[in-house]
C-alpha cells in the first residue's frame, strides 16, 4: 500500500527538504521504493535544462524513483518569493486544482513511500482564494511537520498543528529541526511543544552544516509512522 505524507513547515527556511530527503534516505535503507514530490517552487537557477530548483533537486536524487525534473517541480518560478506573488511577475496562475492534477500524474508511478513538499509555511497562498493547503486536502493526505527551533518555535508550531486540523487533516508526526543553533532552552521548547501535540516526534535534527540526506536521517525514527513495505 502506498504511503503518501505533505511535508510543510511552520516557516520559511524551516527544514523541510532536509527533513523529507532524511525520511527519504531512511526508507531506501528499508527497501521501499520512494518518490519526492515539489509541486511548486519559487526560487529557481537558469540552467541549460530551464529552470531548477536547488531543493527540488535533492528531492530528485535522494529517491528511489527516477522521475523526470519536470514530475517533480513542475511548477518552477523564477524568484524566491511567496509562489503567488513570483508566479503573477511571470504573468502565470496558481491553482490548487493544477497542483493537485500534477501530484497524481506522479503518484501513478509505482511506489511505497512518497512525500509532497510544500512551499514555505502552511498558509502560504496560490492565488487570492487558496492556500497551499488546499493541496494535501484535495489528496486527503496526512501531514508532517518540520518546526524550525528558533524563538518563537512554539506559537508558530502550535498555530500550525491547530490549522492542519482545523482544515480535517492528520498531524502523522513533527520534526525539531535546530536552525539556530545557539537557541537558550533547546530542550525546554522541543517539551512544550511535545507535551501540547498527540502527534509523535519523528527526531531531534541537530544543526548541521551542509547536511546530506544521509545524517539527517541518523536523527529521525521513521518506524514512528508505522510504515512496513507491503
Amino acid at each position: 500500500m502506498k504511503q503518501i505524507y505533505f511535508v510543510t513547515g511552520t516557516d520559511t527556511d524551516a527544514g523541510k527538504t532536509l527533513v523529507a530527503s532524511g525520511l527519504l534516505h531512511k526508507a531506501n535503507e528499508m527497501g521501499l521504493r520512494t518518490i519526492g514530490l515539489k509541486p511548486v517552487a519559487a526560487g529557481c537557477d537558469e540552467t541549460a535544462e530551464g529552470l531548477r530548483n536547488s531543493d527540488a533537486l535533492i528531492l530528485q536524487q535522494t529517491a528511489s524513483v527516477k522521475l523526470g525534473y519536470d514530475q517533480v517541480n513542475p511548477v518552477a518560478l523564477a524568484e524566491p518569493m511567496a509562489p503567488h506573488i513570483a508566479a503573477l511577475r511571470e504573468n502565470r496562475r496558481l491553482s490548487a486544482e493544477r497542483l493537485v492534477a500534477f501530484c497524481r500524474g506522479a503518484l501513478m508511478q509505482p511506489a511505497d513511500f512518497v512525500l509532497i513538499e510544500g512551499a514555505g509555511g502552511w498558509r502560504v497562498p496560490l492565488n487570492q482564494s487558496e492556500t497551499l493547503a488546499r493541496v494535501p486536502q484535495q489528496l486527503q493526505i496526512p501531514v508532517i511537520m518540520v518546526v524550525g527551533m528558533k524563538l518563537g518555535c512554539i506559537s508558530h508550531a502550535l498555530l500550525t498543528a491547530e490549522a492542519i486540523s482545523r482544515d480535517g487533516l492528520t498531524l502523522a508526526g513533527w520534526v525539531a529541526n535546530v536552525v539556530d543553533p545557539d537557541m537558550p532552552v533547546l530542550q525546554e521548547n522541543i517539551d512544550t511543544i511535545r507535551g501540547a501535540l498527540r502527534a509523535p516526534l519523528l527526531g531531534v535534527v541537530p544543526h548541521l552544516d551542509r547536511a546530506t540526506p544521509a545524517e539527517a536521517a541518523a536523527h529521525l525514527d521513521f518506524q514512528l509512522l508505522e510504515l512496513s513495505k507491503k
